[in-house]
């Protein structure tokens, strides 16, 4: 395991991580044996069921499963659950998150490669004088599409390139509007909405987009909008991940599928059925 931990922390150091966040080795003995990893969004009950069935000695996940606080590990709790069903069978936790954000290449890296981006930059760099500042480093990426297509061309594009879920993609903003430059974060971005504005994107696709936040955006004039799932715009990553893992170290790489994103269903009322955006 030396090994492994070792590679993870060149390519995504700690200290990157932002000072709420929680990274790092979780759970397992750093002189154990691995041979086989799993590359998961989410350490959650079916993505632990799906490890324990592949036989994999560790866990490399991009969302902590310990991120606040906790009183109690009881196997009575959620988490405690978790916790003791991967001690039992001698399964080791990794979690590279706000770390793996801010890395080049990193978490929006392989976001901007679902669309051909190009002239990749960051939407929000770090800052000068923080551990992660240097080259390419920061928050969400800004590039160019290999060539311009309307909101609502790019809309439909963006569902077909990222991985399925219910959710699907929406969008917010004049459907006829040209997109060049895109803008993208992986995970929750609406604190960047400002970012994306003042690089020149015309267009910026993240996750989690709340009400207010958005509706204040496209009043002030601010770039298009493309909301997709959480889950779906950090799972590009896990294939550089694992990659990287296999390449590195010679381990064996799985690669989670499974969708954790928690909406199950969607549906859209007749009478928003607009012949050029539904897909």
């Amino acid at each position: 395991m030396t090994e492994v931990v070792a590679e993870l922390e060149r390519r995504y150091p700690p200290v990157w991580a932002e000072d709420w966040d929680r990274v790092g080795l979780v759970l397992g003995e750093p002189s154990a044996p691995v041979r086989r990893v799993l590359c998961v969004v989410d350490v959650v009950p079916e993505t632990v069921a799906e490890a324990l069935d592949a036989a994999v000695d560790m866990i490399v996940a991009h969302h902590p499963l310990l991120l606040r606080g906790v009183s109690s590990v009881a196997p009575t709790t959620y988490k405690g659950r978790i916790v003791h069903q991967l001690i039992r069978a001698g399964v080791a936790l990794y979690v590279a998150h706000t770390n793996a954000d801010v890395a080049a290449p990193g978490v929006s890296d392989a976001l901007a490669a679902r669309f051909g981006l190009t002239d990749l930059r960051p939407l929000r760099p770090a800052a000068p004088g923080s551990p992660a500042y240097g080259p390419g480093r920061g928050f969400g990426r800004v590039g160019e599409l290999p060539s311009p297509m309307t909101l609502a061309e790019l809309t439909r594009h963006a569902a077909a390139v990222l991985p399925a879920t219910s959710w699907g993609v929406r969008a917010a903003g004049d459907p006829g509007r040209m997109v060049r430059t895109l803008a993208v974060s992986g995970g929750s971005g609406d604190a960047f909405l400002g970012d994306a504005t003042a690089v020149g994107a015309d267009a910026y696709l993240t996750a989690d987009l709340r009400h207010h936040p958005a509706g204040e955006h496209l009043a002030a004039e601010g770039t298009a909008l493309l909301d997709a799932a959480h889950w779906a715009t950090e799972r590009p990553w896990l294939d550089d991940l694992a990659a990287l893992l296999r390449e590195t170290t010679g381990v064996e790489t799985l690669v989670s599928d499974l969708d954790t994103d928690p909406w199950t269903m969607h549906a859209c009322a007749p009478a928003l059925d607009d012949k050029e955006l539904r897909t």
